[in-house]
Parts: C-alpha cells; sequence; structure tokens
C-alpha cells in the first residue's frame, strides 16, 4: 500500500490557508479517485482507495502541523510501510512562488517544521515529497501570522492550478515514474 499524506492543521478555521495545502491537495486525490476520507485513525482522518491500480490510503494528520511526525509514523509502523518506496508528503513552501511545485525524492526539511517532525520520527529524509509553493513571507511579517492566512484572489488561482498538477504528479509517483514527474512539474511558472 502507498500511504499519500497531507500536511495541515485540522478544524475549519484553518481551510485554505497557505499552510493547508497538503489538506486541499489530498482532498482533490479524494475527489478525483473516490476515495472517502472518513475513518479517524493513528491521529489522521485516513480513506483507503485505489490509484493507478495502485492501493493507496491517504492521510490528514491532525496532530497539527509541528507534531506531524507522530501520526505519519503510527501509520508507517502499523502498515509495514517502507517510506523510502511507498510514502509520499505533500505541503506547503514559502520558499515557491505561489503556483509552483518541487517534487523531490528526498531532503531537508528546509525549515518546515511539519517535515523536520516527520523526518526526527521515522529517522529518514528520504521519501517523496510535493512541495507546493505559497509564496515568500512579506517583511515585517510573523512567520505564522503569514502561513496561517488565506490566499489574495489571484494567487488563489495559480494555488488552484498547482492542486490540478499535484493530483496528476500523485498518479505518476504512485506508479513508480517520480522522474517523469519531476521533470514534468519541477518548473518555473513566474
Amino acid at each position: 500500500m502507498y500511504l499519500i499524506v497531507g500536511l495541515g492543521n485540522p478544524t475549519t478555521k484553518y481551510e485554505k490557508t497557505r499552510h493547508n495545502m497538503g489538506f486541499d491537495v489530498v482532498d482533490a486525490i479524494a475527489e478525483k479517485y473516490n476515495i472517502t476520507i472518513g475513518e479517524k485513525k493513528h491521529r489522521a482522518m485516513c480513506g483507503k482507495g485505489v490509484i493507478e491500480g495502485v492501493k493507496v490510503m491517504l492521510a490528514k494528520p491532525l496532530t497539527f502541523m509541528n507534531l506531524s511526525g507522530e501520526s505519519v509514523s503510527s501509520i508507517v509502523d502499523y502498515y509495514h510501510i517502507e517510506p523510502e518506496e511507498e510514502m509520499l508528503v505533500i505541503y506547503d513552501d514559502i520558499s515557491l512562488a505561489p503556483g509552483n511545485l518541487r517534487i523531490r525524492k528526498k531532503g531537508s526539511a528546509g525549515g518546515h517544521n511539519g517535515i523536520k517532525d516527520i523526518i526526527a520520527m521515522l529517522d529518514t529524509d528520504v521519501f517523496a515529497r510535493i512541495k507546493i509553493g505559497v509564496g515568500e513571507k512579506p517583511p515585517h511579517w510573523d512567520l505564522a501570522d503569514y502561513v496561517l492566512s488565506r490566499f489574495p484572489k489571484e494567487d488563489r488561482e495559480l494555488v488552484d492550478g498547482a492542486i490540478d498538477e499535484a493530483v496528476k504528479a500523485v498518479a505518476l509517483i504512485v506508479r513508480g515514474e517520480t522522474d517523469e514527474a519531476m521533470n514534468l512539474f519541477n518548473r518555473k511558472k513566474q
């Protein structure tokens, strides 16, 4: 089974914020592939289904962003998932402009606390990830306030396009075609 994790913060207070890009992409995946994310277990909302002939579990950790590793490690341990080959994490990235994607097979946390916690809990940074650009923090803004804010209309349109591209990338990645996904989607849009 392939684990697809979208990072975000639970509750309606955080819906459609920059920090909830992972949740938004997982919701779009669920809609496209008719997967119900309705089961609460492993401190996450989960749903099982099939994408391109591959059995998958979609997960949205309910631990709040900075403790995402608790939920992810619980799922990985319970289902005996090999993160290096059977896990994809989707999350926001302030170093990318809105609408841009960056797909990687491994890497550091890059300052993202949710990824930092996952790496610490799994003791590996070798797992696929899709980073969704949310734009750089403006001067004089607190980082937490920025990532927990919503997009202006013009950026929301760019981000919605990136969500669609991320769903297409997921279909390639679960089939083992991560290099193809990187070639198609790792390009600057602005």
